[in-house]
């Protein structure tokens, strides 16, 4: 006879991080530099972060078209000479854009820093942009521009951001294809020359290397890149308008995409440990309320997903899944049920210990690496925000209890609070989703 399961041990009080020497210093370009010494590998992360937000109507195209070109040459390199100095440092640079920032990223081993930063000082200095190599990249990003649209969660995504935010930057995820095809190789030169500027951006360096030579060299390697950003004029963030489903047509579709959104609280508000477990309560991991119900017991989809996005101008809380077209109506039913029953019925203290422990130990991991800490220190700089949030957040959330975030969920969760959007065969789904309630098309 088999000798009983041993009961699983409570888990123990987590550990207070180690504490990192680092040192934040604003360079007089008003470059902002955060350096970060964390040993355990001979490598340095580094992630730049440029304030990119800008309302013309020209920016997004632009802008996501520069990202492109901008690492094809530079400070005398062309494409395939920056690409091999940058492997020979056994380094690594990209660059990315939304409507927030242009990230550069790169690492680098901890001894050619130095060479790497000149690199990318070459970049944000002396930019090329090859007319040949624009156009190559315009046509690439055209392509992919058309591929991502021709999937019905984009499509879903964007009418549910053009819904939340009517004519704000926001509202435009990707650019127009149309428009990224019209941008020219001076537009380019211009957006850079205009944007592409010290002031108000910040670098983050995270790697076994004293503080004190991170800055050093960092401000040695950008002692040329100067200047400050063109002036913008960005309007609020807009209320969310909330309203009838809308129901775009997709004939023919096996699935449908369905996409929900409500304002939500920035980190650095006292509510937004409550509002995160809330959160993890009702959709934001594997063993979430909504994922044991329309995945484990009903079958309806592989995975929703919760989760709250931070934005320079705003945060969201924003609900994704996809689900088969015949079950599109008792999904959101479903749906709807847990939205209410979370928003209205206390959670549990057991719900509450196990998300708890899950938000200490995914912040924990995602900071564990240099690369992880680096893109989580870029990430919180836009709002003003650092190491002390890193460290201070466990014990937040640790602090939070049953009733407060009962009260978040109330507050967030509400079905009403939400603008909703679903893409797909509307001669099949909308009549079932107009059982549940008002419905637009």
């Amino acid at each position: 006879m088999s000798a009983p399961l041993a009961a699983v041990p409570a888990l123990t009080a987590p550990k207070a991080p180690k504490k990192l020497r680092s040192e934040t210093v604003a360079l007089d370009s008003g470059l902002t530099v955060v350096a970060v010494r964390k040993p355990g590998v001979p490598l340095v992360e580094a992630r730049l972060r440029v304030p990119f937000l800008s309302a013309k109507a020209a920016h997004p195209a632009r802008a996501n078209l520069l990202a492109e070109a901008l690492p094809t040459g530079a400070g005398g390199y062309d494409r395939a000479g920056l690409a091999a100095a940058v492997q020979a440092l056994g380094g690594d640079i990209s660059v990315s854009v939304d409507a927030d920032r242009l990230a550069v990223s790169g690492n680098v081993l901890a001894t050619n820093l130095r060479a790497l930063l000149d690199l990318v000082a070459a970049l944000l200095v002396e930019p090329a942009y090859a007319r040949p190599e624009v156009a190559t990249e315009r046509a690439r990003l055209v392509e992919r521009l058309g591929m991502a649209r021709a999937r019905p969660g984009v499509v879903a995504s964007e009418a549910l951001a053009r819904r939340m935010w009517g004519a704000h930057p926001y509202s435009l995820d990707l650019p127009d294809g149309d428009a990224v095809a019209a941008v020219t190789q001076a537009q380019l030169h211009a957006t850079h020359r205009d944007l592409v500027r010290p002031a108000g951006a910040t670098l983050v360096l995270v790697g076994d290397l004293p503080t004190a030579r991170l800055v050093e060299q960092a401000g040695a390697a950008l002692a040329d890149w100067t200047g400050s950003p063109a002036a913008r004029r960005v309007p609020a963030l807009p209320a969310s308008p909330g309203g009838p489903l809308l129901v775009l047509d997709r004939p023919g579709s096996v699935q449908t995409s369905v996409r929900y959104g409500a304002p939500a609280v920035p980190r650095s508000d006292p509510g937004f440990p409550a509002l995160q477990l809330a959160n993890l309560i009702f959709g934001g991991y594997f063993s979430s309320r909504w994922t044991e119900n329309i995945r484990e017991d009903k079958g309806y989809t592989y995975g929703p997903h919760s989760r709250v996005d931070h934005h320079t101008l705003g945060s969201t809380l924003a609900l994704d899944v996809e689900v088969a077209t015949e079950v599109t109506a008792p999904a959101l039913l479903e749906t709807h049920y847990e939205l209410g029953r979370i928003a209205t019925l206390p959670v549990t203290e057991a719900e509450v210990e196990s998300v708890r422990q899950y938000a200490i130990g995914t912040l924990a991991l995602s900071t564990a690496t240099q690369a992880g800490l680096a893109s989580t220190l870029s990430a919180l700089a836009a709002f003003d925000l650092g190491l002390d949030w890193i460290a201070g957040q466990p014990k937040r959330l640790l602090a939070t209890t049953v009733d407060e975030v009962s009260a978040a969920a109330a507050r967030f969760f509400a079905p009403t609070a939400f603008t909703s959007v679903v893409v797909g065969d509307a001669a099949t789904i909308a009549a079932p989703l107009a059982a549940l309630g008002p419905v637009e098309r």
